[in-house]
């Protein structure tokens, strides 16, 4: 009698969304779902929450930190008193990033990626009341960053998802799960090129599947990826419609001289973790001084609202929509309203894809780079499968239209396709071909 195997976990941590899926004895993977204040979800947002909630008589203030859907409710209703953060997977390679202080208390990313981490399994409730002792992590081909510490993120990763109790850690790169997921529907041998767009990364992988005895045999043939993705785009929209209005490009007085306002309080703009982190700086205190000498102080005052209010969330849902709009319809206008801030403008596709173009380029080149390393011929590979929110802008699809024509194409599954696929991997018979321990750090 063939020995029954174990459930495997799979768990997508994604910059914006965070998927898991369980396999269970048939085979089949079956993504989680959280009930949560607005509707039931499979994508759990990758945002916490912390508050304090003052003392009553005789009690101390409570500390209560939330994630997901709930981190975002609480945030809404209070966001004066909420510390907000999101988009905190960016900066796991960073050893410049050690710790940051909420409430008086010093979080490690560890420290913020566990209690995300406990607070998800929470709410799963019954789906993840009983976990079984392996997981499969996704992790992209190359960490978001200019230097990333790849086993710096990896043993980041490892301490925060053994306090889910899990004893056998494994990490599959996210366009290899998605592979998996979309080989279920190939019925004749076919090289896949798997192209994942996350928020933080954008990543390649080509592999090869056969129609083998008991099922499909796989071979990994090349990866590739790049540190650019949906913040990427993110940030060039703000660069060109926000930070005008806030203040950059002008200029304050000092000391009898007329100097330029200091870049850097822009650039926190380029990653959505940076602006909590910016609210608690000493850089706030050095622009609530410049708002005094500013030449359009109305434009600093701007960006202390944005800051003081924990208006990022609005700003991220104005900018998320804009990209929406653009990905189908060739013209629309962006509306960032909040408090007492309006800042709204017509964009066009081009004008968009002429901000974005960099990253498009270091797009293009990645998936270059798979294709130069499978040593195969873009003729060569028959399907291309498209996973993530960003595979939705039509100037990220071009780059494989031109490539490889519509016709060989295909999408679905944008958003639980690598949680599944992780999943499965962690049912294959040698499961060190697709997945492996964290590296040790050096």
């Amino acid at each position: 009698m063939t020995p029954a195997i174990a459930p495997t976990v799979g768990i997508d941590f994604g910059t914006t969304n965070t998927v898991v899926a369980i396999a269970g004895p048939d085979g089949e993977a079956a993504v989680l779902r959280f009930e949560a204040p607005a509707g039931e979800v499979t994508a759990f947002r990758s945002t916490l929450s912390f508050q304090i909630r003052q003392a009553t008589a005789g009690q101390e203030p409570e500390r209560l930190v939330e994630a997901g859907p709930w981190a975002i409710d609480a945030y809404v209703e209070d966001a004066l008193e909420t510390r907000f953060v999101q988009s905190f997977k960016t900066f796991a390679a960073s050893a410049a990033f050690t710790d940051t202080v909420i409430d008086n208390r010093r979080y490690r990313f560890e420290d913020l990626l566990g209690a995300f981490l406990l607070r998800l399994r929470d709410h799963g409730g019954d789906g993840m009341a009983d976990l079984p002792a392996r997981v499969i992590v996704g992790r992209p081909v190359t960490f978001a960053g200019g230097r990333p510490d790849e086993a710096l993120a990896l043993a980041r990763y490892e301490a925060a998802f053994a306090r889910l109790g899990f004893t056998d850690i494994r990490y599959a790169y996210e366009p290899i799960g998605a592979a998996f997921f979309f080989a279920r529907t190939l019925q004749t041998d076919a090289t896949v090129l798997v192209a994942d767009f996350g928020g933080g990364t954008s990543d390649f992988s080509i592999v090869r599947f056969e129609r083998a005895a008991g099922g499909l045999r796989s071979t990994a043939l090349a990866r590739s990826g790049v540190g650019v993705a949906g913040d990427a785009f993110d940030y060039r929209i703000i660069d060109q419609l926000v930070s005008p209005e806030l203040g950059k490009g002008g200029e304050y007085r000092t000391f009898g001289k007329t100097l330029p306002i200091p870049q850097r309080y822009y650039a926190a703009f380029a990653r959505w973790d940076q602006l909590a982190l910016l609210r608690a700086s000493k850089d706030m205190r050095d622009i609530r001084a410049l708002a005094r000498t500013a030449t359009e102080p109305e434009k600093l005052d701007r960006l202390i609202e944005i800051l003081d209010d924990n208006h990022g969330y609005a700003l991220y849902r104005a900018v998320s929509a804009l990209k929406m709009d653009l990905s189908r319809h060739t013209e629309a206008t962006f509306s960032f309203v909040a408090g007492s801030i309006r800042i709204e403008a017509p964009v066009s596709r081009s004008m968009f894809e002429g901000w974005i173009a960099p990253e498009l380029a270091a797009i293009e080149a990645a998936v270059d780079q798979a294709i130069a390393r499978s040593g195969l011929a873009a003729g060569q590979i028959d399907r291309i499968f498209l996973t993530g929110g960003t595979s939705f802008d039509p100037a990220v699809r071009d780059i494989f239209h031109r490539r490889f024509g519509p016709d060989r194409i295909e999408t679905g599954g944008e958003f639980e396709s690598i949680a599944s696929g992780l999943a499965l991997i962690g049912r294959e018979p040698d499961l060190d071909v697709w997945s492996a321990p964290r590296a040790v750090a050096g």
